[in-house]
Parts: C-alpha cells; sequence; structure tokens
C-alpha cells in the first residue's frame, strides 16, 4: 500500500517553506496521525525542525548525492509505516545542481516519488500578479503534478481576495490555505540559517501558535485528500541489508551529538547500524572521556564555533580523543569536527581557543564569502571509509577557514569538480575533511567503516 504524500515547494528560497511545513506536520501529528517528515537536499538544520514537530527522525532525499533508487529505498523505508508523509523541498522548486537540468531539485524528487506538489507562494507586496507566478511554475514542467497552492505573508482578508480568485482562476488550482503576515513565526537565524532547536532557542510557545495558525488557515483535510495521489514505487533493497542478511552486532562507534556536533544524516547512521554499529552517543561539550571500548569516533559537523570556550575548557575529552588516536582507533570527522580536531578555533570576536591538537591547521571564522556548493571527491590514499582512487559525492557550507595541508601526503582528497584541489587531512588512522558525506552515496561505503572500526 502507498502511503499518502505531499511535498511542499516554494517558489523560491526564503518564502517561508520550513515554517509552513513544520506547523502542517505538527497539525497533522496533533491529529494523531503518524506524519514521517522528508527534506530535499543536503539539509540538517530543517530536519531538527520536523523531528519536533513529527516525533520522528526526518530523513533527507537528495537526487544528486543519491542514486534514484537509494532516493527510493530510504524513503520507502520510512514512510511504510506512516499515515502520511510531508516532503520539504529545497530552495525553488526548480532549483537543483546545475542551471539547464532537474538534477537534484525538488521538482527531480517529486517526480521520482510520483507524488502532489502544494506549491507556497509568497503574497507579500503583490495582488493578482501572484497568478502570474503561479501560472508559470505550472507551465515550466507539466509533468511535475502540482496540486494545490498555499499563499504566506497574506496581509488582511481582503489581500487574501486580491490574491486567491485569480490563482484559482487561471490555474485551475485549489489555494488550500495562506499564512498571514505574523513576525511572531518567524524561525531565529543566524550564519548560517535556521538554529537547530537542539540548543533550545526554539520554544514551546513558538511551536505552538504556529500549528494553531496552520489549523485555523490551512485546509488540512483538502491538503490529505491532495496527499492520496501519491503512487510512489516500491524497489528492493540495496543499499541497506536485506532482512535475510541481518548483522550482528561488530563495532561500537562513539558519535558525537550535543549542542556543538549535531549535522548527521539520519540514514546514514541507520546504515551503519544495519551494518553492524552500536552507535553509542557522546558529548565533547560535556563528558570527560569517550565512550569504552569503541573502535571508532565520528564527529560530524555543527557550530563548534559557538561552543569554542568550553571544547577547549574540556581538557579530559581532547586527551581522550587524542589516546583513541594514538591507539588507533578510526577517527572520521566532517567540517566542524575537522575545526575542533585543529589546533586553535578563532571564534567571532577573534579570541582563538585551544582544541585537540591532532590536525596541524588553524581555523577561524570567516569575515568573507560562504562556501558552498556540492563536490565530488577522491580518496587520496586507503582510509576508513574509502579505498584510494575511489570517489563519491558531499556536499560543503560552511563560514571557516583552516590551514590547508602544504602536500597530497597529508590530505584526505582531490576535489575533482575543482581542478584536484587538495582537501582535509589524515594520520594514519584519522580522516578529516570539510566535505559532508552521506553514507548511502557509494554502496559499501557504511560497510566499510563498520568493518574498519572493528578491526580497529
Amino acid at each position: 500500500m502507498v502511503t499518502p504524500a505531499v511535498v511542499l515547494a516554494g517558489t523560491r528560497s526564503g518564502v517561508g517553506k520550513t515554517t509552513i511545513a513544520t506547523g502542517i506536520m505538527g497539525a497533522l501529528a496533533r491529529r494523531g496521525l503518524r506524519v514521517q517528515p522528508f527534506k530535499c537536499g543536503p539539509d540538517y538544520i530543517d530536519p531538527s525542525y520536523h523531528l519536533m514537530a513529527c516525533g520522528v527522525p526526518s530523513r533527507n532525499l537528495d537526487t544528486w548525492l543519491l542514486s534514484h533508487d537509494t532516493v527510493l529505498e530510504f524513503y520507502g523505508r520510512a514512510a511504510q509505516p506512516a499515515n502520511v508523509a510531508v516532503v520539504e523541498g529545497v530552495m525553488g522548486l526548480y532549483d537543483g545542481h546545475a542551471n539547464l537540468t532537474e538534477q537534484g531539485s525538488t521538482a527531480e524528487v517529486a517526480k521520482l516519488l510520483r507524488t502532489p506538489v502544494v506549491l507556497i507562494a509568497s503574497a507579500a507586496r503583490v495582488a493578482r500578479s501572484v497568478a502570474a507566478e503561479v501560472l508559470g511554475f505550472q507551465k515550466f514542467d507539466p509533468s511535475v503534478n502540482i496540486a494545490g497552492v498555499v499563499l504566506n505573508g497574506v496581509g488582511s482578508p481582503r489581500h487574501l481576495e486580491f490574491c486567491k480568485p485569480p490563482i484559482e482562476d487561471a490555474t485551475g488550482l485549489p489555494v488550500l490555505g495562506y499564512m498571514p503576515r505574523r513576525d511572531d513565526l518567524r524561525v531565529p537565524e543566524r550564519h548560517l540559517g535556521l538554529i537547530p532547536t537542539v540548543e533550545g532557542v526554539v520554544v514551546e510557545e513558538w511551536f505552538d501558535k504556529l500549528t494553531a495558525q496552520v489549523e485555523e488557515t490551512i485546509d488540512l483535510d483538502r491538503l490529505l485528500e491532495v496527499a492520496t495521489q501519491a503512487h510512489t514505487p516500491i524497489v528492493e533493497p540495496s543499499i541497506f541489508p536485506a532482512q535475510s542478511q541481518s548483522q550482528p552486532r561488530r563495532a561500537r562507534i562513539a558519535v558525537a551529538q550535543d549542542k556543538a556536533f549535531n549535522f548527521y544524516y539520519q540514514d546514514s547512521l541507520d546504515l551503519l547500524e544495519a551494518w553492524g554499529a552500536e552507535i553509542v552517543p557522546f558529548s565533547p561539550l560535556y563528558d570527560e572521556v569517550l565512550p569504552s571500548e569503541v573502535g571508532g569516533v565520528y564527529i560530524g559537523g555543527g557550530f563548534p564555533e559557538l561552543f569554542a570556550r568550553e571544547l577547549s575548557a574540556n581538557s579530559s575529552m581532547k586527551r581522550s580523543i587524542s589516546d583513541a588516536h594514538a591507539a588507533g582507533r578510526k577517527i572520521y570527522a566532517e567540517c566542524g569536527g575537522l575545526m575542533y580536531l585543529g589546533e586553535t578555533l578563532t571564534d567571532f570576536d577573534g579570541e582563538a581557543h585551544a582544541m585537540v591538537g591532532l590536525i596541524p591547521a588553524k581555523s577561524s571564522m570567516s569575515k568573507g564569502r560562504l562556501t558552498l556548493g556540492y563536490r565530488e571527491v577522491e580518496a587520496l590514499a586507503e582510509g576508513a571509509l574509502l579505498s584510494k582512487g575511489e570517489r563519491v559525492r558531499g556536499h560543503e557550507f560552511h563560514w571557516s577557514v583552516a590551514d590547508s595541508p602544504a602536500s597530497a601526503e597529508q590530505a584526505t582528497y582531490t576535489v575533482c569538480s575543482q581542478d584536484g584541489r587538495i582537501e582535509g587531512f589524515r594520520d594514519g588512522s584519522l580522516w578529516a575533511s570539510y566535505i559532508h558525506v552521506h553514507m548511502g552515496s557509494r554502496p559499501g561505503m557504511a560497510r566499510r567503516f563498520v568493518g574498519e572500526c572493528a578491526r580497529s
């Protein structure tokens, strides 16, 4: 049986997708429905809002990082037990990896899942012209099933009357509801976008107000009717082991999870568990030492720059990680994890804080431009995730800068899409890089990491 599903896509970034998606998810969950959330693209922060709304982890669906069959496999595993699936898009509906193709876009995901799209359009500073915008999205690719519209930023009932009837007349699409212009429903932001809910800034009061507004001005019954148009194909497992290949526990892997480090793809962690890992969370901020008897350490991205003083002060944890490296334990770090393993981290105020010191590099918060984009990388040596010469797709997203290693003898990767730029750092059992990698991007990668951790 196919799970009812809907894709919530925007006309552009900043149109209110996350706010509206979180409110719709929360309102449906409060009806007693089991709602499975998803996020298009390589995003870590929006899924934290989905988790808050639905009570279950959100899953990333990225048709550039992952093969189409892998996206369908991840989607099917998570959506099957749910009453309804809600997929939040990325950027604008048709924005993706390239300028002349749909690769990596919300539109590509919607077509792959055969799922209807509800288009979120801004009514701010516009009236009848919003109908022309919606009509353009409808005509741009008729194979995308745009099945309804939600308006954001409506100023008054009269303003709604200048927007809703023209849309329905010009496109034949129902306007399923709207969100009024309310500053108190905006989600708090900073340098990398929305603030993750794990930091406790997003309060229950905000979520309650948001959900109440959605229940008042968005027709959830009609939205659920639209969701029944989903006809998602089912695929056989290929990234996860089949049930007949269930794996025994082979390795304990310590995963950094606290306010400073919380950027992980849920399916990556699930893949590690499926291939025999016992995931053991730990906090570089608050724990004194690593969990006992671990064969590997995984330190993902996050915001170490905001907690640099506390991370620096936890000397016993820094020693524990250094001892694990000296003992040959596998250590894999991404972005914020790389910054933490370096010599120093200079925060926004220009103050340098001593970090673990396993990487001969100093990182600092850049006053310049954001480094952002998809990357394809090639391993320069044998490592816990890849063999020398193997390639994998990933994503880079950071304001900080770090000293680069002087030669390929120290680097982790060459970046294939950037003239072989050297990236990251390696030292024996340690691999670190600014590149975020999804464990499902390359078949066998999760199994290899678990096996390497078991051997160490």
